[in-house]
């Protein structure tokens, strides 16, 4: 161990996080990037954690490093929040070499690399906005569920020969359920389970009692069916009881859900979602860039030797990437936007995936604007842009005097008033 020498010197620890212990290391640092260690295992209880801060405070340590393993990392870092600075870096970024990873190693390398600039470090957002964030993913897991749930029933009916699905647009609409509830409870009259479709079911009363001739479900097959359709509840009260503990916790920042929900393709979940990620200002992220580039909608760059490799977007925020990719498809189709207009330029060249990920990446970055900077969505896409029109101009004139012709362009004069 080297003594540290210098001036500008400071305490830096480094924590490799483990489910059940925790490998800490202090560094003393000094300008000439010389370090002294002194290192120490503590569990990952919490009254270890209460020790661990103490320790900490104790040796005057103002900024920590830990590596995001999995979700061991949580408790860490809430037990040291608002204590010193927290840095969480992406495990792949402190990386040993093969055969070389050590516990305290892997701490003292994440100090180096760390003063070093090395480590790719993780937007850790406050204790509020992560639990926005634990409630947004909550829900949309609970989708997700609800959707393998519509399948499963989906293959359970097809299995005992009740072609249901084949007559309803929404097997768990209002008229599914009546009829499933009925045959849940046991009653075999096929006319009368028919009845109950509501009357803007486009299948005929004789399509649906055909699809449920089948042969009437025994008792087994009736506690499954009740097990399906109890389970739907129980997932629908959920994301009920979610979506008013969302609405009351960003009711504060309701004038940034209002905004961002007039964007074409979002709506009121999805601004919520986006909230939750980025925060109602998006105030870590300077740029529209560098929030393009943290969510991964921006194109990528894989060069060596002044080749390009690869333009492939890098990996960001799965969630953002998520929301963005489903309300791109969305505005594309809205007639006279701006969106349906840069789709219908890119689309030919791109093909429809590349398109609609670079309407996703003009999304991100609207985002940042009504957040950011507080402003409002104005559709302009219905009217001609004075640029556009120039840059057309420019381009078909050009085309017409590499073909020989002399042209000579005259603009519009403007419309005079009567």
């Amino acid at each position: 161990m080297e003594e540290s020498t210098g001036e500008s010197s400071y305490s830096l620890a480094g924590i490799d996080v483990h489910k059940k212990m925790l490998a800490v290391v202090i560094a003393e640092v000094a300008g000439a990037g010389e370090y002294r260690f002194e290192r120490r295992k503590f569990g990952a209880a919490p009254s270890e954690l209460r020790s661990l801060a103490e320790w900490l405070v104790e040796h005057r340590v103002q900024e920590a490093v830990m590596e995001s393993t999995a979700q061991y990392w949580k408790p860490v870092w809430q037990a040291l929040e608002g204590r010193l600075r927290l840095c969480l870096a992406q495990a792949w970024s402190n990386r040993a070499p093969r055969g070389r990873k050590r516990d305290f190693a892997d701490a003292e390398r994440l100090v180096k690399r760390h003063v070093a600039g090395e480590l790719v470090l993780s937007f850790v957002p406050d204790p509020e906005q992560r639990l926005w964030r634990t409630m947004t993913r909550t829900k949309h897991q609970l989708t997700r569920d609800r959707v393998r749930l519509h399948s499963q029933l989906e293959a359970f009916l097809e299995d005992v020969r009740i072609k249901l699905s084949s007559c309803l647009s929404d097997l768990l609409g209002m008229s599914g359920r009546d009829m499933l509830e009925a045959l849940a409870e046991g009653k075999k009259d096929g006319a009368a389970i028919a009845a109950l479709a509501q009357p803007e079911v486009r299948a005929t009363r004789e399509e649906l009692q055909d699809a449920l001739s089948a042969a009437p479900l025994n008792d087994l097959q009736r506690q499954m069916l009740r097990l399906f359709l109890e389970r739907l509840k129980l997932i629908e009260s959920q994301m009920e009881q979610l979506d008013r503990a969302i609405g009351g916790a960003l009711r504060e920042h309701g004038d940034a859900v209002r905004r961002l929900a007039e964007v074409p393709g979002f709506g009121a979940d999805s601004a919520q979602q986006v909230i939750a990620e980025v925060g109602p200002k998006a105030a870590a992220f300077p740029s529209p860039q560098q929030l393009s580039s943290w969510v991964g909608t921006c194109p990528g760059r894989e060069e060596s030797a002044e080749v390009s490799k690869s333009n492939r977007s890098p990996k960001g925020n799965r969630q953002m990437r998520h929301v963005l990719n489903q309300t791109a498809h969305a505005p594309v189709r809205a007639k006279g936007s701006v969106f349906e207009t840069l789709y219908r330029r890119l689309a030919p060249r791109l093909g429809h995936c590349k398109a609609i990920w670079a309407i996703a990446n003009r999304l991100c970055r609207l985002v940042w604007k009504i957040l950011h900077q507080g402003a409002t969505y104005e559709e302009r896409g219905a009217h001609p842009n004075p640029k556009a029109i120039q840059q057309r101009a420019k381009r078909l004139l050009r085309g017409l005097r590499d073909l020989g012709y002399q042209v000579q362009a005259t603009p519009p004069q403007a419309e005079v008033a009567s």
